[in-house]
C-alpha cells in the first residue's frame, strides 16, 4: 500500500503552509496565551476558509468528508504552525456527531454539523479516554461531555487552569446540561471520535517535531563557535540527522493511519509521531543552549507544545498499550 500523498493533497499543503506563513500564526499564538483569542480567530477563519473543518464532515452536513487522509495534511500544517484554539477538538466532535447520526442520532448532528463545518462554530469535549477536562472551554461555542453513555452540551466550565503549553486552557465542564443523546450510540460514537482525535493530534505533532527541525538546523548554521558554524560539527549532524530520521519514520505512520483508521494503526502513529516530536524538542532545546529556555524565543512555542502533545488523548504508554492490544 501506498502511503504518498497525491498531488492534488500536497497542493493543498503547499496552500495551507503559504496561508498560514502569511497569517502570523506566532502573534496569534501569543496572544491566546494571555485569553486574547482575536488574533487567533482571524487564523481560524482562514482555515475555515480553506475548508479544514468540513473534512471530517459529510456532505448531508454542509461538509466535504469524511476525509481523514486531507484531515491528516491539515493538522502537520497546523503542528507546523503551532496554531492555537480548540482545532483538534472541534474536528474530535465533528466525528462525534458525524457517527452518532449514522447510528440513527440524528438530531444532534443536524443541529450543531453545519455550522462547526463552515468554521461558524467552535466546539471542546471530554472523552471517555481523554481526561476530565477540556481544551479552550473558556473560548468554544460548544462544550460537549460524553460519559457513562450520555453526550451532553455542558452549560459551562470551571476555572480555566494553564497548562505546560500556555496556549492550552484547560477547564473542567460544568456538570450537566443538556442531554443530547444517550445508549450505546454514543459509547460508540466517543471510540470513533477519539479516534479522530489521535490521528488530527499525531498529524499535528508531526508538524510540531519538523517545525523544530527546521529552526534548528537554521539556527545550526548561523550559531558559530571555533570559528565554524556549529552544524558543522559531526555531533551536531548526527543529532539533526536522528531527529529527520525519527521524523520520517512517523510520516508514513500518520498517513497510513489516515488511510486506514485502523485503532492499531492510529494508537502507532500516535505514540511514534509524539514520541519523535518530544525528541525533536530535546534536540532543539539542546543545540539551541540557554536561549532555547526563555520564553520570549519563538521556539519555546513549539518546544511546550511538543510537550503538550504527547500527553494528550493518553499517554505514550496508553497508545503502546493500544499497539499491543491491536496485534494480539
Amino acid at each position: 500500500m501506498r502511503f504518498l500523498l497525491d498531488d492534488e493533497q500536497r497542493e493543498f499543503a503547499r496552500s495551507l503552509d503559504a496561508m498560514l506563513t502569511a497569517a502570523d500564526t506566532v502573534a496569534a499564538t501569543r496572544a491566546w496565551s494571555v485569553g486574547e483569542h482575536a488574533p487567533g480567530w482571524a487564523v481560524w477563519r482562514r482555515l475555515a476558509d480553506a475548508g479544514v473543518f468540513a473534512l471530517p464532515v459529510p456532505g448531508e452536513y454542509e461538509g466535504v468528508g469524511p476525509l481523514s487522509v486531507e484531515t491528516a495534511v491539515a493538522f502537520v500544517e497546523v503542528g507546523r504552525h503551532a496554531v492555537p484554539g480548540p482545532v483538534v477538538e472541534t474536528v474530535a466532535a465533528a466525528a462525534l456527531l458525524a457517527h452518532l447520526a449514522e447510528e440513527g442520532e440524528r438530531e444532534p448532528a443536524e443541529r450543531f454539523l453545519p455550522s462547526l463545518a463552515s468554521g461558524a462554530a467552535t466546539a471542546t469535549l471530554t472523552l471517555p479516554q481523554g481526561g476530565p477536562l477540556a481544551l479552550d472551554a473558556d473560548a468554544a461555542d460548544l462544550i460537549l461531555t460524553a460519559a457513562d453513555g450520555e453526550l451532553r452540551l455542558a452549560p459551562g466550565h470551571a476555572r480555566v487552569r494553564r497548562s505546560l503549553d500556555p496556549a492550552r486552557r484547560l477547564a473542567a465542564p460544568s456538570p450537566g446540561g443538556e442531554l443530547l443523546a444517550s445508549g450505546p450510540a454514543v459509547t460508540s460514537a466517543a471510540r470513533h471520535a477519539t479516534a479522530w482525535a489521535a490521528l488530527a493530534t499525531a498529524a499535528q505533532s508531526l508538524g510540531v517535531g519538523l517545525a523544530l527541525l527546521d529552526r534548528t538546523v537554521a539556527y545550526a548554521k548561523q550559531r558559530t563557535q571555533f570559528g565554524s558554524a556549529i552544524g558543522a560539527f559531526q555531533a551536531v549532524k548526527h543529532r539533526l540527522a536522528d531527529v529527520l530520521v525519527r521524523l520520517e519514520f512517523a510520516r508514513p505512520l500518520v498517513f497510513g493511519a489516515a488511510t486506514t483508521m485502523a485503532p492499531g494503526d492510529i494508537a502507532a502513529a500516535k505514540v511514534t509521531a509524539a514520541e519523535s516530536a518530544y525528541g525533536a524538542a530535546r534536540a532543539a532545546l539542546q543545540l539551541h543552549g540557554a536561549i532555547g529556555y526563555t520564553a520570549e524565543f519563538d521556539l519555546s512555542l513549539w518546544l511546550t507544545k511538543a510537550r503538550a502533545l504527547r500527553g494528550a488523548w493518553g499517554d505514550p504508554g496508553v497508545w503502546r498499550g493500544r499497539v499491543l492490544a491491536a496485534r494480539e
